[in-house]
C-alpha cells in the first residue's frame, strides 16, 4: 500500500509539475512576445504547448504562436501555429494572409496563392480585401499561374488599388503568354490613363515600333520584287503595273510613318523608331 501510495504522489506531483512549468513558460513567452523577442517567445511557446498537462489555454493563443514563429522566420513553426488557429476559429483571415506570407518567404507561391485567396474570401475589409487581391498576384506572377495572374491584377485595376502598378504587371504577363492583342490593348488603356508611366509609355511605344518596322519591311520586300521584274525585263519603269507597286510600297511607308511618330510621342528617346522613320522618309521622298 506504501509503494502504491508513493507512486501516486510520484504522478501526481510530475503533472503539477509540468502543470507549472507550463503555465510559467507561457508567461514569459507573452513577456518574450512583448519584448519583440520572437524567436525566444516561440520557443517557450511551443515547449509549453507540448507539455500542457492540466493547464488550459485559450484557443488564441495559437494565432500568438504563429506570428511569433512567422517573426522569428520559422515558417513550418508558423504555418503549423496558424492552421491550429484556424481550425479554432481565431484571426482566420489574419492566419491565412500570414500563411500566405511565409509561403512566400518560402517561394512557394503556388501555396501563396491559395493561401491569399483563403484569406480574401475570410476577410470582411474591403480595405484589407484590395491589399489581399494584388498581393495574390503578384505570388500568382511569380508561380508562373499567369491566368490567374492576370485575373488578379485585373481586379486589382478595377479596385483602384496600386492599378497604374497592376496596369503595367498585367501587360507584362499578357506578353509572356503572346496574347499579342490583349497585350497591346492594356497597354494602351495604360498610357490613356497614366501617361507619366514611363514603364507604360516605353512598353507601348516598343508596340509601334515593332508594327512600323513590319510595315517599313513589307513596302521594302513590295519594292524589291517590282525591281527585280524590272531588272529581269518583265516590267520597265514606265509601266502601270510597276506604277500601282510603288503606290503599294508608299501606303505601307505612310504606315509605318504613322505607328512610328506614335511611338517617338510616348518616348521621344527610343533610337530605333526615329532610325526607323528617317528611313521611312528617305524612301518615300525617293519615290515621290
Amino acid at each position: 500500500m506504501k509503494k502504491v501510495l508513493l507512486l501516486f504522489i510520484a504522478v501526481f506531483i510530475t503533472v503539477f509539475s509540468f502543470a507549472q512549468d507550463a503555465a510559467e513558460k507561457i508567461n514569459e513567452a507573452n513577456e518574450a512576445l512583448t519584448a519583440q523577442d520572437y524567436a525566444k517567445a516561440f520557443q517557450l511557446y511551443d515547449e509549453a504547448m507540448n507539455n500542457l498537462g492540466e493547464v488550459e489555454v485559450d484557443a488564441a493563443i495559437n494565432y500568438n504562436i504563429g506570428f511569433a514563429a512567422y517573426k522569428s522566420e520559422n515558417l513550418e513553426g508558423a504555418v503549423k501555429y496558424f492552421d491550429k488557429s484556424i481550425e479554432a476559429g481565431v484571426n482566420v483571415s489574419k492566419c491565412h494572409e500570414f500563411k500566405a506570407l511565409a509561403y512566400n518567404d518560402k517561394k512557394d507561391y503556388k501555396n501563396a496563392v491559395a493561401s491569399f485567396e483563403e484569406a480574401i474570401a475570410t476577410s470582411d475589409s474591403d480595405e484589407d480585401k484590395q491589399s489581399l487581391v494584388y498581393n495574390a498576384a503578384i505570388a500568382a506572377y511569380r508561380a508562373k499561374s499567369y491566368d490567374k495572374a492576370v485575373e488578379l491584377f485585373s481586379q486589382s485595376v478595377a479596385n483602384g488599388y496600386k492599378d497604374e502598378t497592376a496596369t503595367y504587371y498585367k501587360s507584362v504577363v499578357l506578353k509572356r503568354q503572346n496574347k499579342d492583342d490583349e497585350y497591346k490593348a492594356t497597354l494602351v488603356e495604360g498610357a490613356e490613363k497614366y501617361p507619366g508611366n514611363d514603364k507604360i509609355t516605353s512598353a507601348l511605344a516598343g508596340v509601334y515600333v515593332n508594327e512600323g518596322n513590319e510595315f517599313y519591311k513589307a513596302g521594302t520586300a513590295i519594292l524589291i520584287a517590282a525591281n527585280e521584274k524590272v531588272d529581269a525585263g518583265s516590267m520597265t519603269t514606265a509601266d502601270e503595273a510597276y506604277t500601282k507597286e510603288v503606290d503599294k510600297v508608299k501606303a505601307e511607308l505612310k504606315k509605318a510613318i504613322e505607328v512610328l511618330e506614335k511611338a517617338k510621342a510616348l518616348d521621344a528617346s527610343n533610337a530605333n523608331a526615329q532610325a526607323l522613320l528617317d528611313a521611312c522618309n528617305a524612301q518615300l521622298g525617293a519615290l515621290n
